[in-house]
């Protein structure tokens, strides 16, 4: 298969996750069903989860209505070997916002909770923060997986297999930490292939990107890898607001710092900005990290 095809494969499977079945089963909440992601881990990749809980609220929403925000709590890792049922309920719906609660579960009991509001778009006051200067551009940044050496074989094809092409302004932290030690870092990352059109596609998808690599501003502030023999990290909680319109298959810059960690625990932020410093979504993320020489 040549290297296009395979890009374009693993988008299309990423939409075929984001492509949720809607069920004929009803109670007070409306029923889907979706797919997982194989991974290596045998765990369902956050992302994944976020993109699917959105879609699913999304599907209940008018498409004049977009999200602006949500609220997610990672309640139970999720079986990426296993489907899982989503179920929205319709909480509120007022003249110019909605209210939706998605729940994911896995042999009946819930893996990931959101709450999720949705806007009519209005005028008002306008300011953003500037995407940083000086940052390269992604065409003078290799992809990842051409600057690992000595990864795992099976890290390595989880890398090249992924449908986001991702490039790290410093280097990347899978195997050794180099570098500064700081609590902060910048990712250039876009989709391998072409998306649809449609902009909730692109919502969803952002919220899958933005779970991939926001962990790291902790682990750069310790010269902690990824491949730290005995390193447990777990997301626990997750928020994201959409600023602006922004298509995931151009390049956007992930901009990452962390201003906290204690007891075994470490706050990561984010801003996400398309190639052109438009200030496209914010992200918050807390996680657990345990560090073998850190007791």
């Amino acid at each position: 298969m040549s290297a296009d095809a395979q890009a374009q494969a693993s988008v299309d499977h990423l939409l075929e996750v984001l492509d949720l079945d809607e069920t004929q089963a009803r109670t007070a909440e409306d029923i889907f069903t979706g797919r997982s992601h194989s991974m290596p881990t045998g765990r369902i990749y956050g992302g994944q989860v976020l993109g699917q809980t959105l879609i699913a609220a999304e599907r209940t929403m008018s498409e004049d209505r977009a999200v602006h925000s949500m609220h997610g709590y990672f309640l139970r890792p999720g079986d990426s070997s296993r489907g899982l049922t989503i179920a929205v309920d319709r909480i509120h719906d007022g003249r110019s916002f909605s209210t939706r609660r998605s729940q994911a579960y896995q042999n009946g009991v819930p893996i990931f909770s959101m709450i999720a509001s949705f806007q009519d778009e209005a005028p008002g006051v306008e300011h953003a923060r500037p995407m940083p200067e000086g940052i390269p551009a992604p065409d003078d940044i290799p992809s990842d997986e051409l600057r690992v050496a000595g990864v795992h074989p099976q890290a390595l094809r989880m890398l090249t297999d992924r449908p986001v092409d991702m490039r790290h302004v410093e280097s990347p932290l899978y195997v050794v930490a180099d570098g500064e030690r700081k609590p902060q870092q910048a990712v250039w990352m876009r989709m391998r292939a072409p998306m649809p059109e449609d902009p909730r596609l692109h919502r969803a998808a952002l919220a899958y990107l933005s779970d991939m690599s926001i962990q790291e501003s902790i682990l750069r502030a310790h010269g902690v890898p990824w491949a730290t023999p005995g390193l447990k990290v777990a997301s626990l909680d997750h928020a994201m607001w959409w600023h602006r319109p922004a298509r995931v298959d151009d390049w956007l810059l992930y901009v990452q710092e962390s201003p906290n960690a204690r007891g075994g625990r470490g706050l990561a932020t984010g801003r996400i900005y398309t190639q052109d410093g438009v200030l496209a979504a914010s992200v918050t993320q807390e996680i657990m990290i345990r560090v073998p020489e850190a007791g």
